[in-house]
């Protein structure tokens, strides 16, 4: 069953001195764009958290989002520059006495003063780092499960849709014949007149030459067959296991260039009629595979 490049997975970790949050959201796109959005200090980590998503995904725009909590800076193995941190807070202090102006310090404030903070390690603490990955995977998890039920209901209409485009195809099989009958009893019927009309003869060998030229030029059979072909490989192509957006998408072209043909060469009003409706339901399958990874 295809995937959906839609989908969303949200996985919250509570830890006694830590808690943390993954998001990860995606939609289509023709290529894997992935955007991360994670802590500074955790900032090393991106390339193998990147490198355990692209296992899980092909195609699509995929924003990732962590935002983490900790009880103690030492978890994400940085430090307080605390001789900076005084000296400014000495500065303000001193500016307020001046001015008149009780001062409080907002410690928390610090925390997002990023130039105060420096690293101390590579890695944040090992418990925080193998709980990030746990609920990294959790989340992907969480986001592939809504991406295969988006998949199944995509698979499922196009299915119908590929049914209809059958019968379609049938339709257009079965007014060939027709079509061919009516243009060659009006060919003949032309002929026919304009010689008389000459007051010349014409052979009835050379009639039936006509009759076959104008009986090639409208023979869709190939057409016909090669569409049937499309048609059976979108089925598989649904129907199948990993990725399966970019098969289906060139299928559909082919298909498209086949009836297209099929319409040209009939000149035929129920037969534009036929081969418009083609179009139309092949264009609305088109729209929903840009969905499948």
């Amino acid at each position: 069953m295809p995937m959906s490049m839609t989908g969303f997975g949200r996985v919250e970790t509570n830890a006694e001195d830590f808690s943390h949050v993954w998001e990860i959201r995606s939609v289509n796109n023709r290529f894997l764009d992935v955007k991360w959005r994670m802590p500074q200090v955790l900032r090393s980590m991106e390339i193998r958290f990147d490198k355990i998503l692209r296992k899980n995904a092909a195609r699509g725009r995929v924003d990732v989002n962590l935002s983490v909590d900790t009880r103690s800076a030492a978890l994400l193995g940085v430090s307080l520059n605390t001789a900076q941190a005084g000296a400014m807070l000495d500065q303000l202090r001193a500016l307020a006495k001046e001015q008149g102006v009780d001062f409080q310090p907002d410690m928390n404030r610090l925390l997002s003063a990023s130039h105060l903070w420096k690293d101390d390690s590579a890695e944040p603490d090992p418990r925080l780092a193998k709980s990030l990955e746990e609920g990294f995977q959790k989340a992907l998890d969480d986001w592939n499960a809504s991406r295969r039920v988006e998949g199944g209901e995509l698979a499922k209409d196009l299915k119908a849709r590929f049914a209809r485009l059958r019968e379609l195809a049938e339709a257009v099989g079965q007014r060939v014949p027709v079509v061919l009958k009516d243009k060659q009893a009006a060919t003949a019927e032309r002929l026919t007149a304009l010689v008389a009309q000459a007051g010349m003869s014409f052979a009835e060998d050379r009639l039936a030459q006509e009759v076959a030229v104008l009986a090639d030029r409208l023979d869709v059979s190939e057409e016909l067959t090669r569409l049937a072909a499309h048609l059976d490989r979108l089925d598989e192509a649904v129907s199948g296991k990993g990725e399966a957006g970019k098969r289906l998408d060139f299928l559909i072209q082919e298909a498209f260039r086949e009836i297209n043909t099929c319409g040209n060469k009939a000149q035929d009003v129920e037969m534009s009629r036929l081969t418009v409706d083609f179009k139309v339901e092949l264009e609305k399958c088109r729209e929903q595979v840009q969905n499948i990874e």
